[in-house]
């Protein structure tokens, strides 16, 4: 047993509502800093995304960075490719209503310049970033501004050394985030978290649970390349859903071959399923069949649509049929049960009226929107 493994305490397990425990309790990590945010240490599961505007385009950057913040990221990385882009970051940073995370790729120096421009952390990857030098050089510069740094490795950019006696599997790319690790925490430096991601979700999922084994340090979990918003969303889901319910994992991103926003959306809503967060509306509908006698799929979309900005975790049920809607229906915050050209209203499980098929989606929003403004604000 390693002095990680001795040290470690578990983590009160988070229970499904109505369902018992369904997960493995969390297991405790190491609590470090990110700007104003605690990551690890039993604190709740940070979302994260990163943009896709260019580094040096200050106003487009910054505006994503608002629209992420307003869905839910709670963190934002940057992409740094250049010195130009390093230098560019202490303007954004210092606008930005999130903290920052600097990408770094290759170059070392990029890193002491953003370090120095107001990055809350860096991701370097071991597998390019370059000799232990320089990694220590990193360090001692985080070190001194207060900043965190996420060892990244990625499956397909693991150095030669390590492919070499490991080959491809979770223990190359487990080794590869120890070595780097081990490199950093002799300079003293402790703010450190390691994500391991690959594009094959059962490689991702041994590598992080194997680390987890052998490290307290907290984990950021994702899937690297892993498609468009809908393969993609159903690739990172599989994934977290399955480390999330182990208790492992302190942040996350879903990446996507998509606008940053659609990554933020699809993480809350993975955090909503397994009740490890509370934000925003949790969507209910049914599936169409020959019962059906309104029109579901544009009614379900147009709800959801009205109801997106919403942060009060409200459920809300789009029922179209008397199958499964009044059940449904008493189980929510708000829904609506359609029938033929009409369709009832509910809220907290109590009708409040029956209105013509035009008007369900503007009468559900009023009373959506009545519960939310109760709403305190409690994650």
């Amino acid at each position: 047993m390693t002095p990680s493994e001795s040290s470690r305490k578990d983590r009160p397990s988070l229970s499904l509502k109505g369902e018992g425990s369904l997960k493995s309790p969390a297991r405790a990590t190491r609590a470090i800093r990110l700007g104003p945010l605690t990551i690890g240490g039993g604190q709740p599961i940070v979302v994260q995304t990163m943009t896709n505007t260019s580094s040096t385009d200050v106003e487009a950057t910054l505006k994503q960075i608002g629209d992420c913040k307003a869905r839910g990221a709670e963190v934002v990385r940057l992409a740094v490719p250049d010195e130009r882009a390093a230098h560019i970051f202490k303007e954004i940073a210092s606008q930005s209503p999130l903290p920052l995370v600097a990408d770094i790729h290759f170059d070392y120096r990029l890193a002491l310049i953003v370090l120095k421009g107001g990055a809350a952390g860096l991701r370097l990857n071991p597998g390019n970033i370059g000799g232990a030098d320089k990694i220590v050089k990193v360090a001692e510069a985080a070190g001194k501004c207060g900043a965190a740094i996420r060892v990244g490795v990625n499956g397909g950019s693991l150095d030669k050394k390590i492919k070499s006696l490991y080959g491809h599997g979770p223990e190359a790319m487990v080794q590869s985030a120890l070595e780097q690790v081990r490199i950093i925490e002799q300079t003293g430096f402790r703010d450190i978290k390691v994500s391991l991601k690959s594009s094959e979700v059962n490689l991702t999922v041994a590598a992080v649970n194997l680390f987890s084994n052998l490290s307290d340090l907290p984990q950021h979990l994702g899937i690297t390349e892993a498609g468009d918003a809908k393969s993609g969303a159903v690739r990172s889901a599989v994934a977290l859903g399955i480390l999330l319910s182990q208790g492992l994992g302190d942040t996350i991103r879903v990446s996507l071959t998509a606008p940053p926003t659609e990554e933020v959306d699809c993480a809350w809503e993975i955090l909503r399923s397994l009740d490890l967060r509370r934000r925003g509306p949790r969507f209910i509908s049914c599936p169409t069949c020959g019962r059906c006698q309104i029109d579901l799929e544009k009614l379900s979309k147009e709800v959801k649509e009205r109801l997106s900005d919403l942060q009060a975790p409200l459920t809300v049920a789009v029922m179209g049929c008397v199958v499964n809607g009044p059940g449904e229906a008493s189980m929510a915050d708000v829904a609506l049960a359609g029938g033929r050209g009409k369709g009832r209203i509910f809220v907290k499980g109590r009708p409040v009226g029956t209105y013509p098929s035009e008007q369900l989606a503007s009468q559900l929003e009023k009373e959506a929107r009545g519960l939310a403004a109760l709403w305190t604000g409690d994650d």
